[in-house]
């Protein structure tokens, strides 16, 4: 009796692809995923990193910490603005608040007369940082004291006779101290991932991590992870909602019913679609209205932002859901499916692990997902401050998106006119 049940079982098991689906293939992709993702951090595959460089100094000192920095293989430096023209600390500035850059460097003036000071009176380098990227300043700032070891040790040997010929007389406890920092970089090797904040400022080179972006908001992390969250749970309402009331529709019979009144497919279709936007906008705004009373989301004063972008994600994701209706046949299917495909595309997008510490090929094919867009739209909003015009890549792709899933499923659904 046992073996029938268990040849049985391999029979159902052996015709029903979803299963096969979930139980194997879905594992595997996901591990691949979080492989590639998290197998790279440490590593010489880890991201690039954008870097604005201003040199306000001028010196030979500072050319080369700069053609250093352009030398290493896990950034991408730019000095000049389109035009050709050097960069200067405001249009590096700017480049970080816009998201263009994921720091700037800025090397001021004065900074090769008092380097290496051993008197506690040299110039600070300043990082401008945007902070959504948490990854960027800390491997910069201990980056900058590894290559001022590694890439102008003679620099660093003539400032320090200087500084002791100028001393003369006895050193005083502050400048022995500063000695034997120097003395201790030395002899270490040089790690140019070395973690920054007060081992960084207690270096040979004093760096001071300003926020250009982050300092005047409450809690500006809230906002990414509520964005998360909602888009992925607003991708699987819309897929069991829409998807599932069009199935249901069909298994009941009342499709046919339906169909035989005044009603179109097409009309059908528009109103499924039309009655889960509106579900879908109250979704996410429960979702940013519970982060606003009980963690402190900035909501208000970015209304316009989040309306225009919720609207246009709502409508996405709705026709996402019929297109998974048209395509799946039962209910069973339409689960299956829907997990599959909506867990990849968030895994993928950022709505599970943030894109900003994936690889640069990694970033690239998240760009195929609707997830992706819809978060850069919403970091756009509650962290870069963006006014609604600032939003039209983001807008017109889920738009393009909404408009190609609606065609898909009105094409699809022909089966259905015909059954």
């Amino acid at each position: 009796m046992i073996g029938t049940i268990l040849r049985i079982f391999f029979l159902h098991l052996r015709r029903d692809r979803i299963v096969w689906l979930l139980t194997f293939i879905v594992p595997v992709a996901f591990f691949s995923i979080f492989a590639v993702i998290f197998g790279s951090q440490g590593r010489s595959s880890t991201p690039k990193i954008s870097v604005a460089a201003v040199d306000e100094d001028g010196s030979d000192l500072s050319q080369k910490l700069i053609a250093a920095l352009a030398k290493d293989k896990s950034l991408r430096v730019s000095t000049k603005v389109p035009t050709g023209e050097a960069l200067t600390r405001a249009n590096a500035e700017a480049l970080v608040r816009d998201g263009k850059v994921s720091a700037a460097i800025i090397l001021p003036k004065g900074l090769s007369q008092s380097f290496p000071s051993f008197a506690g009176d040299r110039s600070t380098v300043i990082l401008l940082a945007d902070t959504s990227d948490p990854v960027a300043p800390q491997m910069l700032a201990g980056m900058l004291q590894g290559l001022v070891m590694t890439a102008m040790p003679d620099a660093m040997m003539k400032g320090g006779i200087s500084q002791l010929t100028k001393f003369g007389g006895p050193l005083t406890a502050e400048q022995q101290k500063a000695i034997g920092q120097a003395e201790q970089f030395m002899k270490r090797p040089a790690n140019a991932n070395e973690p920054s904040g007060e081992g960084a400022a207690n270096g040979l080179l004093d760096v001071k991590v300003v926020d250009v972006l982050g300092q005047d908001k409450a809690n500006p992390v809230i906002a990414f992870y509520t964005a998360a969250t909602a888009v992925m749970f607003l991708l699987f309402s819309c897929a069991n909602g829409a998807g599932g009331s069009l199935i249901e529709e069909v298994e009941n019979g009342t499709l046919e019913r339906l169909l035989s009144s005044n009603l179109t497919m097409s009309g059908l279709l528009a109103g499924k679609w039309v009655s889960f936007i509106l579900l879908g906008v109250m979704q996410v705004s429960v979702m940013f209205v519970w982060g606003w009373l009980v963690f402190g989301l900035e909501l208000w004063s970015h209304l316009p932002g989040f309306f225009v972008m919720t609207i246009v994600t709502a409508a996405a994701a709705a026709a996402f859901g019929i297109v998974l209706g048209t395509i799946c046949r039962t209910r069973g299917q339409l689960a299956g499916v829907s997990t599959t495909v909506i867990l990849l595309m968030s895994a993928l997008g950022g709505s599970m692990f943030p894109r900003f510490a994936m690889s640069e090929g990694m970033k690239t094919v998240g760009l195929a997902t609707f997830n992706a867009w819809a978060l850069d739209g919403y970091q756009k909003v509650f962290w870069r401050d963006a006014p609604v015009w600032e939003l039209w890549p983001q807008v017109l792709v889920l738009i393009g998106l909404t408009v190609i899933f609606l065609l898909v499923a009105r094409v699809l659904a022909r089966r259905l006119e015909t059954s």
